[in-house]
């Protein structure tokens, strides 16, 4: 079967947001779904929650989006869209980006952009001019094919704090 080309949703950003995360390209239940980090077993919404101590992983979707931005927490992905026959990040092929440097532009609070896995990270990172006073933070991926253990994912993700404080 050949893959199937993606397209990624729309950004959840208010204006006043300090914090972005990007992910690479929703998964297949995601995109089914319409939402972000819609399969049971990502473990985006509890990392979140934890970071900014709010049960996320509790609330309804729309719940959680307007949490995030109470926060002051932007989220989008990297990829507009790509090829991918499967939801696993390493069979992404002829991505193209979302121009991240028009949205930064527009966000005058932004204090840190922190990418969830590695292959955001790698994507993104190419996309960004250089910016002042803004932190760039890798992140282990929420996703449940990142076999890190929670714990250790959690660790890192409560970095986020420094942006929300």
């Amino acid at each position: 079967m050949p893959p199937v080309r993606h397209a990624s949703f729309a950004p959840h950003v208010a204006p006043d947001a300090r914090l972005l995360i990007l992910g690479s390209l929703p998964g297949a239940r995601s995109l089914a779904e319409r939402r972000y980090y819609a399969h049971p077993t990502n473990q985006f919404w509890r990392l979140v929650g934890a970071a900014i101590d709010r049960p996320l992983a509790t609330m309804t979707y729309d719940e959680r989006l307007g949490a995030l931005a109470d926060a002051k927490i932007g989220l989008w992905d990297v990829i507009r869209s790509a090829e991918r026959l499967t939801s696993s990040d390493s069979l992404i092929r002829e991505a193209e980006a979302h121009d991240l440097a028009t949205l930064i532009a527009a966000l005058p609070d932004m204090r840190m952009i922190a990418f969830n896995g590695g292959k955001a990270a790698a994507i993104g990172r190419r996309q960004l001019p250089v910016l002042e006073g803004v932190a760039l933070v890798d992140l282990p991926s929420s996703s449940a094919a990142n076999t890190v253990g929670y714990a250790a994912k959690l660790e890192r993700w409560l970095e986020l704090r420094a942006a929300l404080a």
